[in-house]
């Protein structure tokens, strides 16, 4: 069965957008084409889409704000393709992007509109309950980028286009002096040279995705010369971006900033919810939302999922019965772990999910605009690098790890709040038994 399109391609023609539509199409990312803005415009009232690429040639300047106000209340991002800048535009790009670079931005650019939308909800779930959520906080400051690969010409020549566009660039040499960094302090975004051998840049972007801190920074990979890679073999290496050798180093430079201030708006979201632990509202523990507030949150979450036609999951997780789990118990060595788990669990989630602590060995996940399958990946993936993590089980006991049993369900059309969590204990329940 044939998935429901996901973007619109707004091009005079297809001459260009033809071949990309093809590959974002083979990516998952289902295209529909529109040569005019009216038929854009009634395309985005009809469907609920999540993103625009326009081709500049042949289209009116109002191009980008016309897109936006017929996708309300939708937030749509929008990349225009063809120009070197575009009034409100996400992205400008100069050259039609590989279909595994567009589509890696199109994903990065839709969750940050998720995140907006999502951030509006919760400030409204706070204010209900006289708290204000603020995220001025570090946003405008200087950005910093780390620049991790061996000198070289066009490497160096990005940095100092970063440089001379505000950025704080930390050269890293080598994987072991970029992960010194990483850990010395903090990043908003970091590019990775693609050199001779890409080993080392690929090595400093599977580190950080096994690590909890540095998860979300956003990774660039800076391609040294054509025909080296895959580009497709890289869509699931959580990189957000790839530019191409044939990039030049200003539009790269403008890309990297525009992933920093992204990653910047999600850390001050994140530092507004930590600012609120002793609210009352949050397990002061973890940082996690409590049973109360998640409940009152999801039903905000759910009216927004259907006013913008997007869909909606939950999921709920809970510490496996295995061998080692029940003798931490027994020892209240599982006890002493269980904060530290729930503030990695807030920690891993992405900025628009909501994480809350239903019981002491319970969370619970709101992923707003994902369907059932990908809650259950991202879900699965949380689980999976929190079982990386050894916690100590006391003495002559070696350290015991943690496993989740995952139960995932998608908002039904007419489903209440409590019957989506429901569903999806009920899932958790069925897991355990065949597992």
């Amino acid at each position: 069965m044939e998935s429901d399109p996901r973007v619109l391609v707004v091009a005079a023609t297809d001459d260009r957008a033809g071949p990309l539509c093809q590959g974002l199409d083979a990516l998952g990312w289902r295209t529909v084409t529109a040569h005019s803005i009216q038929a854009a415009a009634a395309t985005l009232r009809d469907l609920p889409l999540e993103a625009a690429v326009v081709e500049a040639d042949g289209l009116a300047d109002d191009v980008v704000a016309r897109l936006r106000e017929a996708a309300l209340p939708r937030r749509l991002p929008v990349i225009v393709i063809g120009a070197d800048e575009a009034a409100d535009a996400d992205l400008t790009m100069s050259q039609t992007p590989h279909p595994a670079q567009a589509a890696l931005r199109l994903e990065q650019l839709h969750r940050a509109a998720i995140a907006q939308e999502e951030f509006n909800l919760r400030q409204a779930t706070f204010a209900a309950r006289g708290v204000a959520l603020k995220t001025d906080a570090g946003v405008e400051s200087r950005p910093r980028i780390l620049a991790a690969g061996a000198p070289d010409r066009r490497f160096l020549a990005l940095s100092n286009a970063l440089t001379e566009r505000g950025a704080e660039v930390v050269a890293a040499p080598t994987p072991y002096t970029a992960f010194d960094y990483l850990h010395e302090s903090a990043f908003d975004a970091a590019v990775l040279w693609g050199a001779e051998d890409h080993a080392p840049a690929l090595s400093i972007a599977s580190g950080m995705k096994r690590n909890t801190r540095l998860y979300h920074i956003p990774l660039v990979l800076y391609l040294r010369g054509t025909g080296e890679i895959n580009l497709s073999e890289l869509y699931n290496r959580g990189l957000a971006d790839v530019a191409t050798a044939e990039t030049s180093e200003d539009e790269t430079a403008e890309r990297v900033l525009g992933l920093a201030r992204t990653h910047r708006r999600d850390q001050a979201v994140r530092r507004a919810l930590d600012g609120v632990r002793a609210s009352g509202l949050m397990d002061p523990s973890t940082g996690l939302f409590t049973p109360e507030l998640f409940a009152a949150h999801l039903a905000k979450l759910a009216l927004g999922a259907r006013a913008r036609k997007r869909p909606m999951s939950a999921c709920v997780l809970r510490v496996a019965e295995t061998e080692a789990v029940r003798h931490a118990r027994a020892g209240g060595w599982l006890d002493r772990a269980m904060p530290q788990i729930g503030a990695m669990v807030s920690r891993l989630v992405r900025v628009e999910d909501t994480a809350a602590r239903l019981a002491p060995e319970v969370f619970a996940l709101a992923l707003p605009a994902t369907p059932g399958p990908a809650a259950r990946l991202a879900a699965e993936r949380i689980a999976a690098v929190i079982g990386c993590t050894a916690f100590d089980a006391g003495p002559d006991r070696s350290p015991f790890v943690v496993e989740f049993d995952v139960g995932v369900a998608e908002l039904g059309s007419e489903e209440s709040p409590a019957a989506l969590l429901e569903r999806a204990s009920m899932d958790l329940a069925r897991h355990i038994e065949t597992s």
